[in-house]
Formats: structure tokens, C-alpha cells, sequence
């Protein structure tokens, strides 16, 4: 099976800026989900004193992921917000007291062999922060560590605009390799392979160096097509394997990193500090000085552009991630998340869409797809509501990467017809084990 996909500009125009750290907000909101799987339960009540890095949300059960503070001050309050994902989430609110005290209890965790670290990691608040935020603990829980063959770093970063991962290549290099170091140890992995595009000389010259030193590190430099960064096409372009329809990258030998993952897994055990800020690559059209800023989770989109120069042009559209795969967002009142590394404000010429008109039959769609499904008879299928027709095509593993609409001559929404194809296969499916059970 031959992987395909898009070529698209790259516009890495703050791959040279290295991060500036932001004032600190008055306020930040903290939502209790920021990671695939269950939200965390809150542990604080309003008025409650808290200070950087201190509980503020807990794990509730084996998905989900611990929330911590990301600046000192009091519990403003607490309540339910619409999350991107569309549901309802507990939000803390918290009014910054400008001091950023540090909580007493952190301190290095002490790791001495795999089950002290995936410990560890439990509490570091962690998730994949290039993508959907898998908590990364359970990533690396694996019952059979033979089983790892290679673990690939994703430092493709194929998305236009986004270079956050980039700049943690250069900018936190020892970091990136205390992380390999430490997968070395405590997970015995023999093999690891960074998966890296061609358009990124400087950091691939920094895994050269990585790589010279390190015994077990390879640098696979990749073509820059999009969507290079994703987890089954990295795998098989870099190990010539096909995850199974509804396996996962161990079923081949394989777990992926995110860079910045590996750097932050680094850095918490070195300091015990969770999971509290991130770096981020504010840009797009609207934007007035494009740069990467260090900026604490729930720090407001509105406050974010206002740090980073503040805007050209009104947004017309503002995104969580790059434009092939990032979330729109209702408000600039949105917080930044655990897995945000970018923020792209759009004026409003380039955020309203090409108008639609009818499908010519080309095929462009299936020959650019990733997995070569065909977005046309989805989309049919979808009118029709078969959804029957819908798990004979597979959409369930469309990646919503988007490579479809962004080849369409006709400019038809085919990603998002996929997205909602893909809904009500899942709803169909539900409905039917209830009327079975």
C-alpha cells in the first residue's frame, strides 16, 4: 500500500524566532480535559490558594490525566464551559497573583527502574502534545517491552505555519536527549528513529549531533509532503509497516513520540515541575508580529496575540493547530490546552472559503488520500445516511487530515463530510449494541 498526500507551502515564517516567555495573565482557565479520554476530576473550590504546578484536577481513571495549576494566585471559580471537542467541561479559573510561587511538594520524582517511571509519569500531567494528547503514561504502559522494536521521534512538523516542535529541536536539544536517554533506561528501548522533514536543516543538523553521540539513534530525513507527522504515515514510511485497521503502532513493533513530549518527559524528571506552559507558534494573516512565545495553560487567545504584538486585521477565523488540520474556535476567549503548539489568526480573505460547486468525478481526492479511501462515495453515502456503505468504505479510519479538500477542484467540504460520516457510523454502531445488550 502506497501512502500519498499533499505538498503544501510550508510558511515556517518563525522557524529562526526562538520562543519569548509572556507576561503572566491576569486569569487563566484551566479545563479538566485537554487529552483524549475522561476529564479529571476538580480538587480545588473557589477562593482556594494555589500555587505553579499544584493539583487542581485529578485523573479519573486509566484514560485520563492529572491537570495542574500554571500560575499562583486564588480559585476565581469554577464551571462548565463548551470544550473544542463540543462537550461540556469543568473549568478552573484562577486569578494570577503575578508571583508564580512554585508548590511546595514538587520535587524530581524518584525513578529507579520501568515501574517508578511510568509512575512518574502518571502525576506529570504529560499527553502527546503534537496531536490529539493521548496521556502519554499510558502510552508508555506496555505489558511486554520486547515488544518495542523502535521508538520513532515525530519531528516531521509537516503542517503549514507551526514550528514549536522546531524550535524545541534547538532550543532544548539537551532535553530532547536526556528524554532518549531516559527511554533507554527505564524501558530498555535499543532503537530509536527520528522521523524529520527535509525543510528543517538546522534541527536535523542537531539530531546529527544527537545521533554521533548516542549509541542507537537514527535520523530518517523525510520529503516534505503533508501529512508526514501522522502516526501511521510516519510508521510506514519509516518502517515499511501498515498499522491494522484497528490496531496501534505496538502491533508493529512501534511507539511515536512527539519531540516536545520526549523534551517535557525530560525536563519533569529532572525537575518534578508537571506539565504547566507551552511553547507555541502564534501566526497567520491577522497576526501583526508572528513569533513563538512560552505561555501558561489557559492563557486566553485574546491575551496570547495581544503578547505576541496584537493583530494587522480583525480574525476572521482562529485556529488550535495548522490550517489542514486545526480546530476553529467560537471565541478569544478560549484558553490554550495541554496539546497546543500553535494558534493561526486568519484576516478574513483568507478565512472564507472558495465557493463550492459540483463534483466532476476527477479522483484527485483518492489519489492524494493517505489510505486511498474515496471522500465521493463517502460523501454519498452520508446524503443516503448508509451506513452500511459507510463501514464498507472504512471511513472510520479517515485521519481527518484534510488532503482531500485541499486538492478538490470543485472545493467541496469533503473533510467535513468525513467528520460527520465518521459520527454517524459511531452512533449507528452504539445503537446497535444497546438494542443487543
Amino acid at each position: 500500500m502506497r501512502l500519498h498526500g499533499v505538498r503544501v507551502p510550508h510558511r515556517k515564517n518563525t522557524a529562526k524566532m526562538s520562543p519569548v516567555r509572556i507576561p503572566i495573565p491576569e486569569t487563566v482557565t484551566i479545563p479538566m480535559l485537554m487529552h483524549i479520554g475522561k476529564p479529571a476530576k476538580v480538587v480545588v473550590k473557589k477562593g482556594d490558594t494555589v500555587k505553579v504546578g499544584q493539583l487542581i484536577g485529578e485523573a479519573d481513571g486509566m484514560l485520563s490525566s492529572d491537570v495542574h495549576a500554571s500560575v499562583s494566585g486564588t480559585v476565581l471559580k469554577i464551571e462548565q464551559r463548551l470544550a473544542s471537542g463540543g462537550q461540556k467541561v469543568d473549568c478552573v479559573t484562577i486569578r494570577s497573583d503575578g508571583k508564580q510561587e512554585l508548590c511546595e511538594q514538587i520535587s524530581p520524582p524518584e525513578v529507579t527502574d520501568y515501574k517508578s517511571f511510568v509512575n512518574a509519569l502518571k502525576h506529570s500531567g504529560i499527553v502527546g502534545l503534537g496531536g490529539a494528547g493521548f496521556p502519554t503514561f499510558v502510552k508508555l504502559s506496555v505489558r511486554d517491552l520486547s515488544k518495542i522494536e523502535a521508538v520513532i521521534i515525530n519531528a516531521a512538523e509537516c503542517e503549514p505555519y507551526i514550528t514549536s516542535d522546531t524550535r524545541t529541536i534547538i532550543d532544548q536539544k539537551h532535553s530532547v536527549l536526556r528524554g532518549i536517554e531516559a527511554l533507554q533506561k527505564y524501558m530498555n528501548v535499543k532503537r530509536f528513529i527520528v522521523g524529520i522533514e527535509k525543510n528543517k536543516g538546522e534541527a536535523i543538523a542537531v539530531f546529527r549531533r544527537i545521533a554521533a553521540r548516542t549509541k542507537g539513534v537514527e535520523i530518517k530525513v523525510l520529503p516534505s509532503i503533508y501529512p508526514q507527522g501522522g502516526e501511521k504515515v510516519l510508521i510506514y514510511h519509516i518502517l515499511k509497516r501498515i498499522v491494522p485497521k484497528k490496531g496501534h503502532p505496538l502491533d508493529v513493533g512501534a511507539i511515536v513520540l512527539n519531540v516536545t513530549t520526549l523534551a517535557n518527559i525530560a525536563d519533569f524528571l529532572q525537575t518534578g515541575v508537571p506539565l504547566v506552559e507551552k511553547c507555541i507558534t502564534v501566526d497567520g494573516s491577522a497576526i501583526k508580529n508572528p513569533q513563538n512565545v512560552i505561555a501558561p495553560i489557559g492563557t486566553s487567545l485574546q491575551y496570547l496575540a495581544e503578547s505576541a504584538g496584537g493583530f494587522r486585521q480583525e480574525p476572521a477565523k482562529v485556529l488550535y493547530g495548522g490550517p489542514m488540520m486545526g480546530i476553529s474556535v467560537p471565541s478569544l476567549e478560549e484558553p490554550v490546552l495541554k496539546n497546543t503548539n500553535a494558534v493561526i489568526y486568519l484576516n478574513e480573505k483568507d478565512a472564507s472559503p472558495p465557493r463550492t460547486t459540483p463534483c466532476i468525478s476527477c479522483g484527485e481526492c483518492i489519489r492524494h488520500c493517505p489510505f486511498r479511501l474515496d471522500p465521493r462515495e463517502i460523501c454519498r453515502s452520508y446524503q443516503r445516511r448508509d451506513t452500511e456503505a459507510l463501514a464498507h468504505l472504512q471511513v472510520d479510519i479517515c485521519m481527518e487530515c484534510g488532503c482531500c479538500s485541499y486538492v478538490c477542484p470543485a472545493n467541496r467540504p469533503l473533510v467535513q463530510t468525513n467528520k460527520l460520516a465518521k459520527l454517524l457510523l459511531r452512533d449507528a454502531r452504539n445503537q446497535k449494541k444497546e438494542a443487543e445488550s
